[in-house]
């Protein structure tokens, strides 16, 4: 199987023809800030992502407000649009906890995301919603989670930024079918899915899901992934690949998002690299 870090270092090297579809979906390029070179400023990265061809930028919950600042003007310096934020705290501190100080953990890094949101001109952010584990159980995972978004609510609804609720691998919102269910539960515009299509590939098809999910989907991941058999476990193993090169029927999810008449924003959520590689990644997306 090829590594993460492997396919961040190859991929540049190899840039084979791939066949175009038939039309190109009305989507903007996104990237995430992490895929940006470390070693270049502020300004330098998102410059470097504008001419390679992203549109737009997704950047994570940022704490200081001199950093958020920064980051404002040199995405404005740019050009380059902030349309999302990634929450960063819903992994280890989820809302579905049963720790009373790990849900104000939790709250607290939410209400950051959406004045981030609101100071940089994004209206989303992206929350893992709840985690189930041997201390949380499924019926557990969806009222807490449930109950505190709806706290958050008002504050978004203020604020005119979504709360756009991501599938994981986290044990929960298995099906799309449980997903649009609770998603539909909030009847709140304020609320909307945020809809990863590697991230089911596992154990469903991401064409199924968009469909099923229909105009609830708000924002987009894109990310690939390609399956092999594990000689020595004879389990089936999967690892990131460059997009297009690994196991999602890339046309059908074009087709699906064509019929749900997607007009948004689509991330790519890989490794990050240089510019030759961001360029190739751009070329691929």
């Amino acid at each position: 199987m090829i590594s993460r870090r492997h396919f961040a270092a190859t991929l540049a090297a190899a840039a084979p023809a791939l066949s175009q579809p038939a039309s190109r979906l009305p989507i903007k390029k996104a990237i995430l800030l992490g895929m940006l070179p470390k070693t270049l400023s502020l300004e330098e990265r998102c410059k470097l992502a504008k001419e390679v061809g992203f549109e737009e930028m997704e950047c994570p919950q940022t704490n200081d407000p001199r950093d958020a600042e920064a980051i404002k003007k040199a995405a404005e310096a740019a050009k380059l649009r902030i349309h999302s934020v990634m929450n960063g705290d819903h992994w280890q501190y989820p809302l579905s906890s049963g720790d009373p100080e790990v849900v104000k953990r939790s709250m607290t890094a939410m209400r950051t995301s959406l004045q981030n949101a609101a100071l940089w001109g994004a209206e989303t952010v992206l929350l893992v919603p709840a985690v189930v584990n041997p201390q949380t159980t499924y019926k557990q995972a969806w009222e807490r989670s449930q109950q505190r978004i709806r706290e958050l609510i008002p504050l978004a609804e203020k604020l005119k930024v979504i709360i756009a609720v991501e599938e994981v691998w986290n044990k929960f919102l298995v099906s799309p079918l449980e997903f649009a269910h609770y998603v539909d539960e909030f009847k709140s515009p304020w609320v909307k899915a945020y809809f990863d299509v590697g991230n089911i590939l596992i154990w469903s098809y991401p064409q199924d899901w968009i469909r099923t999910l229909g105009s609830r989907i708000v924002k987009l991941h894109f990310k690939d992934f390609k399956f092999q058999q594990n000689p020595q476990t004879r389990k089936r193993e999967a690892d990131f690949v460059a997009l297009r090169e690994g196991d999602i029927d890339w046309k059908e999810v074009h087709s699906a998002l064509r019929d749900i008449k997607y007009r948004g924003t689509a991330t790519v959520e890989l490794a990050g690299g240089d510019r030759t590689y961001l360029a190739e990644v751009s070329r691929r997306f």
